[in-house]
């Protein structure tokens, strides 16, 4: 299978013009329709729609698409691992990650990361639900979560700190809480599940079970409750720490961290060998949060 072929193909899904295809790739338009129409014999398969103006995918192009970027990737990945060249990242890449931490920490950065890879496309799905990388032909997914899953490979961007917080009016109706045991007679506001709140305390480890009025399935209206006084809550100091500079929440219980071992990663399947366009992701991406990303900074 011709590389050249399958990068001309690549570029003419993105623009349905095989003229605009050639031309970006240095070729005629009838060395550029030569090319596809090689490539159909070669698989056997009619893999574009053609008309007077345009060109489209066929039901077999659309499933070649990702199996031809995924090649093209991995030719990329084979030249960097040797040094072939100063190989700069092309092709689509397909991320996926939370609703909330992808609109308020990715898509400020995201403009900068473009210009840097001008050769770069980008297919982003911010979803709250934990997806297959595999099946939904995603290269990295940012998560929050616990890892279960021991077929991806994972890298830390950013460490995730959860904090105890409530609103200024909250604690001067109902006061503020001097211990954990003490949430026990406050009105506390958890996440779907999540009704046990574990302490670090001089003596070990102290779960305490919390109760209130109100829960929810959704981060977004986790923070908006806490911050309109319904409750206390954990939060995550990315979703909260504007609310804090702000003095619209105040942080409680200093003395008390929670315990947790979460981070924002970055995953992706295990391969031998990692395309350029995924690991300048995750470069950029660790280089901007760090070990003490911005939303944790003065609070």
């Amino acid at each position: 299978m011709n590389i050249a072929h399958l990068k001309l193909f690549v570029r003419l899904a993105a623009t349905n013009n095989i003229s605009s295809a050639g031309k970006e790739l240095g070729l005629s338009p009838a060395v550029a329709g030569s090319y596809i129409k090689k490539l159909e014999e070669g698989l056997g398969v009619r893999l574009v729609h053609r008309t007077t103006r345009k060109v489209s995918l066929t039901e077999e192009g659309k499933a070649f698409l990702r199996h031809a970027e995924d090649v093209l990737s991995s030719v990329e990945a084979a030249r960097a691992s040797v040094g072939a060249g100063s190989v700069s990242p092309t092709g689509t890449l397909r991320v996926t990650a939370p609703a909330s931490f992808g609109r308020m920490h990715m898509m400020p950065a995201l403009k900068g990361f473009l210009l840097r890879y001008p050769d770069l496309t980008m297919d982003v799905r911010f979803s709250d639900s934990i997806v297959d990388l595999v099946e939904g032909g995603f290269d990295i997914a940012i998560r929050s979560a616990d890892l279960k899953d021991s077929t991806l490979i994972a890298r830390k961007l950013a460490p995730d700190i959860r904090i105890v917080c409530a609103s200024p009016d909250y604690l001067a109706e109902f006061g503020e809480p001097s211990s954990p045991q003490e949430l026990r007679n406050h009105q506390c506001i958890n996440l779907m599940g999540f009704d046990s709140w574990v302490f670090d305390t001089s003596d070990g480890h102290l779960s305490v079970k919390t109760n209130g009025r109100f829960r929810t399935d959704n981060g977004e209206t986790l923070w908006d409750a806490c911050a309109d006084g319904l409750g206390i809550a954990i939060n995550a100091t990315w979703s909260v720490y504007k609310h804090l500079h702000r003095g619209e929440l105040v942080q409680v219980l200093l003395d008390y961290p929670l315990v947790s071992d979460t981070g924002i990663w970055a995953v992706y399947p295990s391969s031998r060998l990692l395309a350029p366009k995924v690991r300048v992701f995750i470069d950029y991406f660790a280089e901007l949060y760090g070990s003490e990303p911005y939303w944790g900074q003065n609070i």
